[in-house]
């Protein structure tokens, strides 16, 4: 289930109404800036955060604001969660939003690689275990992060 809500209080409700009545359910949180980001990664019961790199934020010279930095991706592989990327969205972009959103996806896929964060593909189920090693090990991802996605 994908909660895509700006209201903390709002996503624990609603985790605890869905642990209650399927507790395997997986529960998707959509990001938003990086405060917000880090107080989701801090709640119980959250399994992935979707698209930390759709954001609003302006990128700097040297650096992107993809949504993630190394204290927040080892803080979701203390807590197990996965970071998602949302190709989707990526698809339907005009050419230079796009080119700027992988960019930032790079930037994330490093910062995943060097913390070990584990990185999924979202929606899970529609690409092959091929496509998805492909595309993680092309935006300069390991072969073993592209294994495990």
């Amino acid at each position: 289930m994908i909660i895509s809500t700006n209201n903390l209080q709002e996503i624990r409700n609603q985790i605890q109404k869905i642990k209650k009545t399927n507790p395997k359910e997986i529960i998707v949180v959509k990001a938003g800036d990086e405060e917000f980001n880090r107080k989701v990664l801090e709640i119980k019961g959250v399994n992935v955060l979707l698209s930390p790199e759709i954001n609003k934020g302006k990128d700097k010279l040297k650096q992107r604001d993809s949504g993630l930095n190394e204290f927040l991706c080892k803080l979701a592989k203390k807590n197990n969660i996965k970071i998602g990327i949302n190709v989707q969205e990526i698809a339907y972009l005009p050419a230079f939003q796009k080119a700027s959103m992988i960019a930032r996806i790079i930037q994330n896929i490093k910062l995943a690689k060097r913390t070990k964060t584990e990185i999924i593909l979202w929606p899970e189920n529609k690409y092959k275990k091929q496509d998805i090693m492909a595309f993680i090990t092309v935006l300069k991802g390991s072969t073993e992060m592209g294994k495990k996605a």
